[in-house]
């Protein structure tokens, strides 16, 4: 199929394109940017007069909740959700039930998303088996079934043999390992530690969960030349080990969540359970010095965190709400939303969702590698079209998403976003499209 998409302004901070054209797509692939070929016959035009034509955004923590927890969001759902917010491709967390620590698993999950063809799924294999931390899985394995790396997800590895091991093998067969920074015996509060918590009579996660974790992490990379991905980072202070870690060249890399980038704990007020997430939210000072890290390259990636939740297990006390907040829909409004705030800009606003992701995941997107996340002649046609003057408030019966519930709804949240996918295409395919387009 060929698709002209006409008359945009074509964005790609990867080759620092920000000009007017037109980009023809042939075969599922860029065959021309700036001005179609004059013997070029589309079958489909799509006028994205107005709008912003930018390489598809690539998120790396997106849950969907298949298999073992369909009543919260099913595969079709969530992927639909995903294209509805401009994201192409999504790495998945392992802590599923049954947990990826099977290559059969990994295999099913894979084929079923290839169907659907709504965006493209890179699942994340367990690191230990059922996420125990006790005895590695069979990376090699994993790895040929589909995983692009391997992960704790959110539960710590309590002996630090164990992760000394995994880090060894890991790095002997050049693997990424994706570690969420929270000592498991210091981080089992449900909000961060500070006069919030002590007012609201909350567990209290201190700081030193995540610097502890940082170090110990830190240690062992050198101790054995490992890759690390470090995922959603919560505190200032875990930012200057990151960024000292960087300044010494270790291999690490590190990503935020859009909940910890735009919010605090005074967020929480009474007890809302949408404000119940994982890592918790920090004070102002936290959320400044992630903004400015984002901005200067020490954090690399902004991730949705996306962990679609049912009404059963949201609407409880605060402590007792699971954890966790839709974000896929969200991400591109929240990344451009800060941009404009910090003056980031429109170009790093879009890096960071966009061409960064690729860089952490590396030779694991293989054939994928020269183009995800670009716009180039010819590499995949992944491709997001966005009205950036459109503001929009959330409504949680609007989104595509099974998990309706988010800190940033109209009823807990007073900011307006900026920003509506108009167009979602994968492959040169069209996966999404918004009304009236």
């Amino acid at each position: 199929m060929k698709v002209l998409i006409e008359n945009g302004r074509l964005v790609d901070p990867a080759s620092e394109l920000d000009a007017p054209g037109s980009l023809a797509i042939a075969a599922g692939r860029i065959v021309a940017i700036g001005s179609a070929p004059q013997d070029f016959a589309p079958d489909r035009v799509i006028d994205a007069a107005g709008c912003v034509v930018a390489p598809g955004l690539v998120d790396l923590a997106a849950r969907l909740r298949e298999p073992g927890h369909e009543h919260e969001g099913m595969l079709e759902s969530e992927l639909q959700a995903a294209a509805a917010g401009g994201v192409t491709s999504l790495v998945c967390p392992p802590d599923t039930d049954p947990v990826l620590d099977e290559p059969g698993l990994v295999e099913t999950l894979k084929f079923r998303a290839r169907k659907l063809s709504r965006c493209r799924v890179f699942p994340l294999g367990a690191l230990t088996r059922g996420l125990a931390g006790e005895v590695l899985t069979e990376m090699a394995e994993l790895t040929e079934a589909g995983c692009i790396g391997f992960s704790q997800a959110d539960a710590g590895v309590r002996d630090t043999q164990v992760l000394m091991r995994a880090l060894q093998y890991a790095a002997t067969f050049g693997y990424t390992v994706w570690l969420r920074p929270q000592d498991p015996w210091l981080g089992t509060g449900v909000a961060a530690r500070g006069p919030v918590a002590t007012r609201l009579g909350l567990v209290g996660v201190p700081v030193s969960a995540e610097t502890i974790a940082l170090q110990t992490i830190f240690a062992l990379m050198r101790e054995t030349g490992a890759r690390v991905h470090l995922c959603r980072l919560s505190s200032a202070a875990g930012v200057a080990l990151v960024r000292a870690a960087k300044a010494e060249g270790l291999p690490v890399s590190a990503d935020v969540s859009i909940n910890s980038l735009h919010l605090t704990d005074i967020d929480i007020g009474y007890f809302n359970p949408a404000l119940r997430l994982v890592p918790p939210l920090r004070q102002q000072r936290d959320r400044d010095a992630l903004r400015a890290a984002l901005a200067d390259g020490t954090i690399d990636v902004l991730v949705s965190d996306h962990t679609p939740v049912s009404s059963d297990e949201k609407t409880l006390p605060f402590a007792a709400a699971v954890p966790g907040a839709t974000g896929l829909e969200l991400l591109l409004s929240l990344a451009l939303h800060w941009g404009e705030a910090s003056g980031a800009g429109l170009a790093r606003a879009l890096a960071v969702i966009t061409h960064e992701p690729v860089h952490v995941l590396g030779d694991a997107l293989k054939s994928l590698a020269a183009s995800a996340g670009r716009l180039v002649v010819g590499g995949v046609a992944d491709v997001c079209v966005f009205d950036p003057v459109a503001h929009w408030t959330v409504q949680p019966s609007q989104l595509v998403s099974q998990g309706r519930h988010t800190p940033f709804a109209f009823e807990t949240s007073s900011i307006e976003l900026p920003a509506r996918v108009r167009c979602t295409l994968v492959a040169g395919q069209v996966a999404y499209q918004a009304e009236g387009v």
